[in-house]
């Protein structure tokens, strides 16, 4: 089973069937995947399941009718065990960005940091996992996979928005403030807060 967020709800792709309630199910192969998307969140679209009998098939089939986007992020901790954040598009966020052409994953995702936040000397700890989500581009819909790495920094200098990325603010957050961010942040990325 997967879980895929459109307009912050969730797209289940799972080899169970089970009795529809709350969700819509359709078949994985032949569902009306640009209808989906459009009206996730409205009426009769609050949670779908798209359904394959073989759970290995289920993300080949899905990148099968959808273009992919590979992407990479942190989360980053500091020595006082702070979580950094980005704000953009009126969301706290978690730097991340697209995989270069012969980019490894673990690069991506320290570059990306970098470049979000202006935050150097990282190291990764540890994978944690991936996610998924939709989104429009150039009239497009589109499937961004997100690897995410645990890192850590002793970097205390200043915090800079890459504001050409429409990031407003950079912030390192306690548990306590993270608590906070919940109400204000994507789906996915509740995912990876503790």
């Amino acid at each position: 089973m997967y879980k895929v967020f459109a307009n912050e709800h969730p797209i289940i792709l799972t080899n169970i069937l089970e009795e529809e309630g709350e969700h819509r199910t359709f078949l994985l192969e032949t569902a009306p995947l640009v209808d989906i998307f459009k009206n996730m969140g409205k009426s009769g679209y609050k949670r779908v399941h798209l359904y394959h009998k073989d759970a290995d098939r289920l993300l080949p089939l899905l990148f099968e009718r959808i273009k992919v986007v590979l992407a990479a992020g942190g989360v980053v901790k500091n020595k006082e065990g702070q979580i950094l954040f980005i704000f953009r598009k009126g969301k706290w966020d978690i730097p991340k960005g697209k995989v270069d052409k012969k980019e490894s994953l673990e690069d991506a995702a320290i570059r990306e940091v970098e470049e979000e936040t202006g935050v150097s000397g990282l190291s990764i700890d540890s994978f944690l996992m991936k996610t998924y989500h939709i989104f429009k581009r150039r009239n497009m819909y589109q499937l961004k996979e997100t690897y995410w790495y645990a890192m850590r920094t002793s970097y205390t200098g200043k915090l800079v928005p890459q504001v050409e990325e429409e990031i407003t603010e950079v912030a390192w957050k306690s548990k306590a403030e993270i608590k906070g961010i919940r109400s204000n942040t994507y789906e996915n990325i509740k995912l990876l807060l503790p």
